[in-house]
This record gives structure tokens, sequence and C-alpha cells, in this order.
């Protein structure tokens, strides 16, 4: 195979990949949006009556709030591989931001439910808030002790499952919403969040499946063309 056409044939998989990894973040963006104006309106609101509903944990709340979201935010700078060529302490520093955005977030996520159980909140979304800070505070420290020990493959491998379940909050949120199952009362809403815990995962490895062909011709590419 000529130069030219390991060229063009790597060009050509980087360019798809690029392309659905684009398509993969603007769901993600329209997603946020999505959240941010049907769910959380009320930050902008001080009449919105769901300022009653938060006001006797408001103050775990706004921590748990701030730092979830900045690991949210900050985990699609993490999957940028141009950043990380050009910016390397940036994304250094941006991915120590996303671990503590974790370890601080996730836990008082479980909290926040936790406390509502005296107000009537159900043992099952407890349990639901147990998993997810489980599982994402075990994927973003095993990516970090991964990138750490230098293994850049199995690191981006965890920091996918990491932001995946990430995104459950986003998931849920979406899914009562767009479908009205929001009003179906507590027993609609736990499905969902199960749903979402449980295919997270999962979900992550599809994409990675269908991410690891590209980049497998691509090391083979670069490898032909030296």
């Amino acid at each position: 195979m000529s130069t030219a056409s390991v060229s063009i044939s790597r060009d050509g998989q980087r360019g798809s990949w690029l392309r659905a990894k684009y398509v993969l973040f603007l769901l993600v963006g329209a997603m946020l949006a999505y959240v941010v104006g049907h769910n959380e309106r009320f930050l902008i609101d001080a009449r919105d009556p769901e300022w009653l509903h938060i006001q006797p944990f408001k103050w775990w709340l706004l921590p748990h709030g701030l730092t979830a979201a900045c690991a949210l935010l900050l985990g699609p700078m993490q999957f940028s591989d141009r950043l990380r060529r050009r910016f390397a302490k940036l994304h250094r520093v941006a991915g120590r931001f996303y671990v503590a955005g974790v370890l601080v977030g996730a836990p008082l996520g479980f909290y926040v439910q936790y406390i509502q159980e005296p107000a009537g909140a159900s043992r099952s979304f407890t349990a639901a808030a147990v998993v997810q800070t489980a599982t994402w505070i075990l994927t973003t420290l095993i990516a970090f002790a991964y990138i750490l020990k230098g293994n850049v493959q199995q690191h981006r491998v965890w920091m996918t499952r990491s932001f995946a379940v990430a995104l459950v909050f986003l998931e849920v949120r979406v899914i009562l919403g767009v479908t009205g199952w929001e009003t179906r009362g507590p027993a609609m809403v736990e499905s969902v969040v199960w749903f979402c815990n449980t295919m997270s995962i999962f979900l992550a490895d599809i994409v990675l499946q269908f991410q690891e062909p590209g980049r497998t011709r691509a090391v083979k590419s670069r490898a032909a063309e030296a």
C-alpha cells in the first residue's frame, strides 16, 4: 500500500470517528440544555415552588450541584485528542478537577437522597443513589489509577465508563420529561432511574466497541506508513 493511500485511509477513519464523537457531544449538549430549561429553571426564579421542596437540604444540595456539574461539564474535555496533545497540562488539571468533582459530588448526592426519606422518599431511591454513587466513584478511581501508571488506553476506557455514569443525571430527566412519565408517580420515576443506572456501563461499552476498531486500524496504518 502506498504512503498516500495509507494516509487517506487513516484520515478517513479518523474523520468518521470524529464525526460520531461530535454527534455524541451535541446530543449531550442538547440533553443538558433541556434539563436546565425543564428541571433547573427554579435556579433563576426565586418564586418557583421547587424552593420549598429543597429548603430542608439546600445547603447539602448546593455543593453537590456545583461539584457534580463541574465534573459533568469537564468530562467532554477529557475526550479531546487535540486538547490532550496541544494542552497536556490543561488536560491533566481538568482531569483532576473532574476526579475531585466526582469524589465530592457523588457522596453528597447520595446523602441528599438519604435525608429525604423522613419526608416520604422511597428507600428504593436511596438504593439507586448508592449504586450510582459507588459506580461513578469506582470507575473514576480506576481511570485515575491507570493514568498514574501511564496506561492511556485503559484510562480512556474507564473514563468513558465514568462519564457514562455521570450522564445518568441527564438521561433520567430527559426521559421522564420528554415522555411525560414524570407525572405518573414515584414508581415510574424509580423504574427510569434504575433502568438508566443499569444501562450506563453497558452503553459505554457499546461506544467503546465501535471506537476500538477505528483506533486499531489507525495504529496499523501508522505502522504501515512507518
